[in-house]
């Protein structure tokens, strides 16, 4: 039977066991970069920071591998995985499939309030991105796209981008501080806000499309500015799957 333990953590969240609370740091940790790809992660450090055993620790790195977001290396460690290349290009086409279809449901569903509500979060993407914070950009981007599902009365769409994307996400963060970046993002939005505004579902879908294409662009710069951050060959035997 699981058992909630309650930590030293003045922000351990309410109702969750020890591992899930874990779990849950370590992997925002991980996809907002502040646990830098290739690091090593010490169990020990973690369950003293939170006040309790190593077996809930290793219970929430079993599940962050399964997630792909960290290696255990026999007789080594583990560590932060590296962003697998390969599986970029593949995850970003299945994501804009994915919501290119999310799109063409909001401009039949869409009401005028939701379209308000929209505009909004395309507002708080404009301030972030005029205020450099990439964070706050990130969190209301998050926001957009979960927000055209929501519209379309299909949040399941997102449930589904947001497996997918995991090792995007990661990719994506390091593009934020580019010049001009998330500028160009906003400006992606708009034309999705536009079309489903103008209840157009060709042009909704076509500038999702284009968005979601747009992170492919980036690759090969991305990956020549931080190659310690990307794995390039995926057959790694020493590495173990839970």
């Amino acid at each position: 039977m699981l058992t909630i333990v309650r930590s030293r953590d003045p922000h351990w969240p309410r109702g969750l066991t020890a591992a899930a609370a874990i779990h849950g740091v370590l992997r925002d940790e991980i996809l907002s970069l502040k646990r830098e790809p290739g690091s090593q992660i010490s169990e020990k450090d973690i369950a003293a920071g939170h006040g309790v055993s190593r077996t809930p620790v290793r219970e929430a790195l079993l599940r962050l591998a399964e997630e792909g977001l960290v290696d255990i290396v026999s007789k080594s460690g583990t560590y932060v995985s590296r962003i697998p290349m390969a599986d970029l290009p593949e995850a970003i086409t299945i994501r804009g499939v994915l919501e290119q279809f999310a799109a063409r449901e909001a401009v039949a569903r869409a009401s005028r309030s939701q379209i308000i509500e929209l505009r909004a979060i395309v507002a708080r993407s404009h301030e972030a991105a005029e205020a450099g914070d990439t964070e706050a950009f990130h969190r209301a981007d998050e926001a957009f796209h979960e927000a055209v599902a929501a519209v379309g009365r299909h949040p399941g769409v997102w449930t589904l981008v947001s497996q997918v994307k995991l090792q995007v996400d990661r990719f994506r963060r390091l593009t934020l501080p580019i010049a001009g970046r998330m500028a160009r993002v906003v400006a992606e939005h708009e034309e999705v806000l536009k079309a489903i505004e103008a209840r157009d579902a060709d042009a909704a879908a076509a500038a999702m499309a284009s968005h979601i294409a747009g992170l492919q662009v980036g690759l090969d710069d991305v990956r020549r500015f931080n190659p310690d951050f990307f794995l390039e060959d995926m057959a790694r035997p020493d590495l173990l799957r839970a």
